[in-house]
């Protein structure tokens, strides 16, 4: 009798202590992000086509076809300012120390404004055509413009000079990114593809192939190691940096797009989809993905129209979204057990 009661005791001792353990392996994991909508940011009286973070993460800007940037608090979702242009907004980024902002306007003008007080500080002039995206270097001294004149700009972000003038694409460039290190400059264009340049010289190093419609989005890793690309064709595609070679491809059933966004630690991509007009087959959603396999992780619902614009906060902890239902969405994709 005793040794089937101390028999008893082991048994049990050892269910209890792997069923502890086993709850501390899943208390480590990282868990699915929540996708809890935190703000929906209502200001604008037309289409939305960009967003961008401060980087403190405090400010949120946004760039609408009423020919506004509008600064956000994102802590209450207040409006803070409202910045014009003479045409539609494609563009927006804040500069590295969160001092300037810049956007780009279908008026043919890049401008620098004060980040805080809304002052415009310099108008660049140069494009033949409107200005569609724009991009700082991290160290905030140079700035690159992406332009349905086919070409692209880099300026001195301080003096407003013209540097470079990047020519090679067949048609308009819709977007553009500097590497980290500041040393190449990644374009997207509708002739679809994606080149990659020498941010220096101005030399073209890669031409991307394999979009079959217009590319619309290009981002660079945190590491620069590779470059996520999205394009009309409602897919997704992620490049070795080095090599031009294509790493995979995520369709619109498995996570593919027409916007994209690496998250600051490299680990995840955000996915703008959707059509422009909704319907069962193609929902308005953003899809954050892991950025090694491509595996979806969680799909963000709440827009009513297409979506333009994804970006991380700097600390990954938010995805602000924005579309053209005319709204800001702010979202939380922390990981949650």
């Amino acid at each position: 009798m005793l040794r089937r009661t101390i028999l008893f005791v082991v048994a049990t001792l050892l269910v209890l202590t792997s069923v502890a353990q086993a709850q501390e392996q899943r208390s480590q994991q990282p868990g699915k992000p929540s996708g809890k909508e935190l703000l929906t940011l209502k200001g604008h009286r037309e289409w939305v086509f960009d967003v961008a973070f401060s980087p403190d993460g405090k400010l949120l800007a946004s760039a609408s076809l009423d020919q506004t940037v509008k600064v956000w608090d994102t802590t209450n979702g207040k409006e803070v300012l409202t910045l014009k242009h003479q045409d539609s907004v494609k563009g927006v980024a804040f500069s590295p120390d969160g001092r300037r902002l810049a956007s780009a306007g279908m008026d043919g003008v890049l401008k620098l404004w004060d980040a805080a007080s809304g002052k415009l500080l310099l108008s660049l002039k140069g494009h033949m055509a409107g200005v569609a995206g724009v991009a700082f270097t991290r160290d905030g001294k140079r700035l690159a413009s992406a332009s349905n004149d086919r070409t692209l700009k880099v300026w001195d972000a301080t003096s407003g000079k013209e540097m470079l003038t990047l020519k090679g694409h067949m048609a308009q460039v819709i977007g553009v990114a500097f590497s980290p290190d500041g040393k190449r400059l990644a374009s997207a264009s509708w002739d679809q593809t994606v080149k990659l340049w020498d941010a220096t010289s101005g030399q073209e190093l890669l031409t991307l192939k394999g979009h079959v419609a217009y590319v619309v989005s290009v981002a660079f890793s945190p590491d620069g190691n590779r470059i996520a690309s999205a394009s009309e064709d409602s897919t997704l595609k992620v490049w070795d940096a080095a090599s031009g070679r294509e790493a995979f491809t995520l369709d619109e059933n498995t996570g593919g797009g027409r916007n994209v966004a690496f998250s600051p630690d490299g680990k995840r991509l955000a996915s703008a989809s959707g059509a422009a007009f909704f319907d069962e087959d193609h929902p308005h959603e953003v899809k954050l993905l892991d950025a090694t396999s491509g595996k979806q992780l969680v799909t963000l619902k709440g827009h009513t129209f297409a979506i333009s614009s994804v970006a991380f906060s700097p600390d990954g902890k938010r995805l602000a979204s924005s579309s053209w239902d005319k709204t800001v969405k702010v979202w939380d994709v922390t990981s949650g057990h």
